[in-house]
């Protein structure tokens, strides 16, 4: 099997990892990739936007199967020109992909499939905006307000705020940007990322995880696309994850499919297990990165297969997925001012390290390999419990040099400390 990534971040690289230790999996091309996947598949430079692009390179390569990774192209409808073309894509349709691309469209398919979430309201003028804010957050007895751009935001553009100012200030920016507002109810408890693929009707969860959005230890600062991730989670007892997938995943692959969207490829429930049970923060179409980072370094079971059993129509076929013992931690190394503007062309040194997955990297004319993004850097330690996992991660980050660099230092420690209840 030849297979095509599309991407160019540390999800990207964990999948094509993941895909070279499948011994189906005979060639590998990414598109565009970065400075640390040309050692693991052959890269291509490609619009990843372009269904045409995509579809052309893909037939260039011979690839049996095309993975996507962001959202970005999912939600342009590029796996819809890949299958239109005979080629085989895990990733959802145009259609499907809604369910990230729409806040508004994933809360009516949880409203029509009887799925816990928090209370919501779209405001698209700003004449409205002060009404719906008094019936949100602390004014009506809620820890904080929760401001959401309604379309793609690479996970940046939501506001969790007990302060008015602030939450009244994100949302009159996104209105002036032409954005219209998602005002949720605030749910409280912690969080769980599940990735299920899923084929239609079928459902097979990978391992939870837990990520960390916030830039700064204690969950302090400004959110971002992800600081870091562990997995799986010692505190989330098995009866819960199986609620989460039955009472949740898959009514809303049902609902999917009873509405002619059926959903094929990477369906990600971001949850709050909250005092009354789990319940939706978010749907994505796709990998979640960083938490990709660790769920991967833990899977056995051969990955190109399972991803081209759900493109083909036949993961129901699929047996229990395998998994290797212990726990993985990923820890992001992100540039100098990140999330705001981040520093670029750095220097990086200790990236070719076992662990490290390259995220916002080129390689110089001279071979050097320089920062090129927000997220420089994932490194992913794993071990027999949470606590190796977060020693191995935190020993190889301390031999990774990147000037003004920053990273959490508390990624999966209030776990591994047990401090974590439901």
């Amino acid at each position: 099997m030849r297979v095509l990534v599309i991407g160019s971040g540390a999800r990207e690289h964990a999948l094509l990892l993941a895909l070279s230790k499948d011994p189906q999996v005979e060639a590998l091309t990414v598109a565009p990739g970065n400075a640390g996947t040309g050692a693991l598949a052959q890269q291509r430079d490609v619009d990843i936007t372009s269904g045409p692009a995509v579809v052309a390179l893909a037939r260039d390569v011979g690839a049996d199967l095309v993975v996507i990774g962001p959202e970005v192209p999912l939600v342009l409808g590029v796996a819809d020109a890949l299958r239109a073309a005979g080629i085989a894509c895990f990733g959802p349709s145009k259609d499907a992909a809604r369910i990230e691309g729409s806040k508004a469209f994933a809360k009516d398919v949880m409203s029509a499939a009887g799925v816990r979430t928090a209370v919501s309201e779209i405001v698209d003028n700003p004449g409205h905006l002060d009404a719906a804010l008094d019936r949100f957050g602390p004014a009506v007895g809620q820890q904080a307000w929760v401001v959401k751009d309604d379309g793609l935001a690479a996970g940046k553009g939501v506001v969790v705020t007990a302060d008015r100012a602030v939450a009244r200030s994100h949302a009159a920016g996104l209105l002036d940007g032409g954005h219209p507002v998602l005002l949720e109810s605030f749910l409280d408890g912690p969080e769980v990322s599940l990735f299920c693929v899923v084929d239609g009707a079928t459902v097979v969860p990978l391992l939870p995880a837990q990520d960390f959005k916030r830039v700064g230890d204690g969950d302090a600062g400004p959110n971002t696309g992800g600081m870091g991730a562990y997995t799986p989670l010692p505190w989330l007892p098995d009866d819960v994850l199986a609620r989460i997938v039955g009472e949740i995943v898959e009514p809303v692959a049902a609902e999917m499919v009873r509405r002619g969207s059926a959903f094929s490829g990477l369906l990600y429930a971001g949850l709050a297990i909250t005092s009354t049970g789990p319940a939706v923060v978010e749907f994505n179409c796709r990998f979640g990165d960083p938490e990709t980072q660790a769920v991967l370094a833990l899977l056995d079971s051969p990955l190109g297969q399972l991803l081209y059993a759900a493109a083909t129509g036949s993961l129901a076929d699929v047996g229990p997925l395998q998994w290797q013992d212990g726990s993985a931690v990923a820890v992001v190394i992100a540039a100098e001012n990140y999330p705001g503007r981040p520093r670029l062309g750095d220097v990086i040194t200790g990236a070719e390290k076992a662990g490290v997955l390259h995220a916002g990297t080129e390689r110089r004319a001279d071979g050097a390999v320089v920062s090129s993004g927000g997220r420089v850097l994932s490194v992913v330690g794993t071990g027999a419990d949470l606590a190796a996992a977060r020693a191995a991660a935190y020993e190889t980050v301390g031999a990774v040099r990147l000037p003004g660099s920053h990273f959490r230092t508390d990624i999966g420690l209030a776990a591994a400390q047990g401090r974590i209840q439901l």
